[in-house]
């Protein structure tokens, strides 16, 4: 039996150590598990060579497959322990593959996950670098992060390909944004094209398409409403497009969905026809479009609307030309059922994205590509997605979402 005997002056040193230094204790249970784990490894490895050889170590057999040859020492970092040094063994003809480790891994898969999580989430690479040694124990360069990060492609473009013969849809949301992306070494403003998607029973709102492309060409428009039928959308059961004032966007959504009506977005009719008007009455003019977007029927809003001409059509005629071009449009909203009005009026859910976009971008500065950008996309519409579910169309609370940014536009211009 093995007596263990503490002298007490060490324990009073030890004591005072602690009481000086609190973390201390903490930092060696860290450095034993790390030695214990290290070690417990390189003994399953070793046991691993064994059952490869087929004897144990300095066992005499007639038909040996093989000779051991040492080992070499290889870092390895785990999740919740840190990083660990363990001994890999090899055989003398370099034929044996150990699987305990993962080849070519300087970190487990777990870690990996996390940090395209952080990066997606908002946390920059070079950000993630610098906290990586606090928190997995060992430091990672951003090109690692970025690496991770790319192993992510495949996955986001199956994800943006995918089947939708399975999610019918009534309405579509469409707008093109732009972000500052990286291109051949230049930095350059790069159109992407979305599309959002009303699921028919629910009301449920999905992003069927994020596509990099010129917003202005209606070509491009075309082939992206080509490209979602050919992805399974029925474009008989589509009832509505909402989209801004696009030249020929109507056009080409229309002959698509020969089925569907289009809606204009009243936020960007709206900062149209403000842009053409004098700073001092911009704020009664916002008011007036309000009384007509915001009207109990289409009947009241085209009453309106003629009173708004009567009064605005000698002081600000380019205005009221603006609004008489897209009136009918605006107004489509009217045809669908009431409690859908609120979140039919514009495209204001992707506008929504695009501002999580940009936040989530903003540490970043430039996008370092297209399959970055779509990353980045993907991730954000999968978290919107999740929002949505709690916030279908039809379930909005009416909270005149179009004039706050009105308001805004107004004190701000």
């Amino acid at each position: 039996m093995i007596e263990l005997s503490v002298k007490v002056p060490e324990v009073k040193e030890f004591i005072n150590d602690i009481a000086n230094a609190p973390g201390k204790i903490f930092d060696m249970l860290r450095l034993n598990v790390r030695e214990t784990v290290g070690k417990y490894l390189t003994a399953l490895m070793e046991a691993e060579l064994t059952i490869y050889l087929g004897r144990e170590r300095y066992k005499r057999q007639e038909e040996r497959k093989g000779y051991r040859n040492g080992g070499y020492k290889r870092d390895f970092t785990l999740k919740g322990i840190g990083e660990i040094t363990v001994k890999v063994p090899r055989d003398r003809e370099g034929n044996f593959k150990t699987k305990v480790l993962p080849k070519c891994r300087q970190y487990e898969d777990t870690i990996r996950e996390d940090l395209v999580l952080l990066y997606l989430s908002g946390v920059s690479d070079r950000c993630l670098s610098m906290l990586s040694k606090r928190l997995i124990g060992r430091k990672i360069s951003h090109a690692e992060v970025s690496k991770a990060s790319a192993e992510l492609t495949e996955g986001i473009e199956a994800w943006r390909t995918r089947d939708l013969s399975q999610e019918p849809i009534k309405y579509l949301f469409i707008d093109g944004v732009n972000f500052s992306m990286r291109v051949d070494n230049k930095v350059e403003k790069v159109p992407f094209l979305v599309v959002i998607g009303v699921m028919q029973e629910k009301g449920i709102k999905k992003v069927l398409a994020i596509q990099a492309g010129d917003k202005e060409s209606c070509g491009t428009w075309r082939e992206l409403f080509k490209d979602l039928k050919s992805r399974g959308i029925d474009g008989s059961q589509v009832t509505l497009g909402v989209m801004d004032g696009l030249p020929g966007l109507e056009m080409v959504f229309k002959e698509e969905f020969p089925q569907a009506k289009t809606q204009r977005c009243q936020v960007h009719v709206a900062r149209n026809v403000l842009a053409k008007v004098p700073k001092s009455t911009k704020k009664e003019v916002a008011d007036d479009m309000r009384s007509i977007f915001y009207a109990s029927s289409k009947e009241k809003a085209l009453g309106l609307f003629e009173s708004f001409k009567g009064r605005w059509d000698k002081i600000v005629p380019s205005a009221v030309k603006c609004l008489d071009r897209s009136i009918e449009s605006c107004l489509t909203f009217f045809d669908f059922p009431e409690d859908e009005w609120i979140s039919l009026r514009t495209t204001n859910i992707i506008e929504r994205l695009n501002k999580e976009f940009k936040r989530r971008t903003k540490p970043m500065e430039i996008v370092a590509g297209e399959n970055a950008c779509y990353k980045l996309l993907a991730f954000i519409s999968l978290k919107m997605e999740l929002h949505w579910r709690s916030n279908p169309v039809g379930k909005v609370n009416a909270n005149l979402p179009l004039y706050k940014q009105l308001a805004e536009f107004t004190q701000n211009s």
